[in-house]
């Protein structure tokens, strides 16, 4: 099987900003597999660039000739880039798909009318600027940036201007006692979930503030985002979080999602499935796997405005997945 790649600088339809920085543009990489197409993302505070994405698929070979050895094939990768192993496994299953004449969703047994509504993204910024997006975004679901000082009248602005569903994202932009002093407060404006509430390394942290927070009675589901990267993770986080959320970049794959999603049902946890900013190619490869979940954040496309390629679609929140074969991409 022969891999190229092609970098791609994605426009922004408004400046994305979240606790670790702001940006105007995301330079990804699309990576190819014969006929197969996967994506991926430059995420800055993962450490990612276009750069050191395409010096690692450079270093890539030997992958061999059989896309339905899939766990052979992706065993061949060698380590480095979570972004463009992850690239890999995304063209490995569109290409297993196309050989097969079949849409992923079909190979993996789901039914693509379960997909749940998705949340749209309102990136940090200044309270009624925010309140002023989440009024113009129209959507059901939102899914708010948080991780600076300004949090709770950010989020009071927002309730004021919108009675859509409120998910909070901190993106571990506070500290354990930070967390606990404001979520208390946060509950009351009526939250769906918190996502990563604290750094990414502070495991111990989850057990630290469910215990005091179950003391307070304060009930707001808490999500793992950045803290649980693959399966070995999601166990280390049972007991300490309602829920994870599972994006194919920090899996490396839709192979290891499959793997966090089925242990996260053995522990009793929710699942959200979720993306970076990524256009249709990666946001559509992650939307196959959103029938086993609870909740999806598939939003990415919306933010870009010159998106090269064709796949999932949106009516509203309600994401509609394409019935082409393999991840069901079309070059625009």
């Amino acid at each position: 099987m022969k891999l190229s790649w092609e970098p791609i600088d994605l426009e922004l339809r408004t400046t994305f900003r979240v606790a670790h920085g702001a940006s105007d543009v995301r330079r990804n990489v699309l990576v190819y597999l014969d006929e197969g197409v996967g994506e991926a993302a430059a995420v800055p505070y993962y450490g990612e660039t276009q750069e050191g994405i395409i010096e690692y698929l450079k270093s890539v070979t030997g992958l061999g000739d059989d896309p339905f050895d899939l766990d052979g094939v992706l065993s061949k990768r060698p380590a480095g880039s979570r972004a463009a192993r992850c690239a890999i496994d995304a063209a490995l299953h569109d290409l297993w798909g196309k050989r097969l004449g079949q849409p992923l969703f079909r190979l993996l047994g789901v039914n693509p009318a379960n997909v749940p509504l998705t949340s749209f993204t309102i990136g940090m910024d200044e309270p009624q600027v925010m309140a002023e997006q989440a009024r113009e975004a129209g959507y059901p679901i939102l899914k708010v940036k948080l991780g600076g000082e300004e949090d709770e009248a950010r989020i009071k602005a927002i309730r004021e201007a919108t009675r859509a569903k409120l998910r909070v994202d901190a993106n571990a932009g506070w500290s354990r006692e930070q967390a606990l002093q404001i979520i208390p407060r946060l509950v009351d404006y009526d939250l769906e979930l918190i996502e990563q509430p604290l750094a990414v390394e502070d495991v111990e942290g989850y057990f630290w503030l469910k215990e005091r927070l179950r003391a307070l009675r304060v009930n707001v589901p808490i999500f793992a985002d950045e803290t649980a990267k693959n399966a070995h993770d999601v166990v280390k986080l049972a007991g300490a979080v309602d829920g994870v959320v599972v994006k194919t970049m920090k899996s490396e794959g839709i192979r290891e999602a499959l793997r966090m999603i089925h242990t996260a049902r053995a522990h009793d946890m929710q699942v959200m499935v979720s993306c970076m900013v990524e256009s249709s190619v990666g946001v559509t490869a992650a939307v196959h796997l959103a029938p086993l979940c609870d909740y999806a954040d598939l939003d990415g496309p919306l933010l870009v405005k010159n998106d090269p390629y064709r796949g999932l679609e949106y009516d509203g929140a309600r994401v509609v997945l394409p019935e082409r074969a393999g991840l069901g991409l079309e070059r625009r």
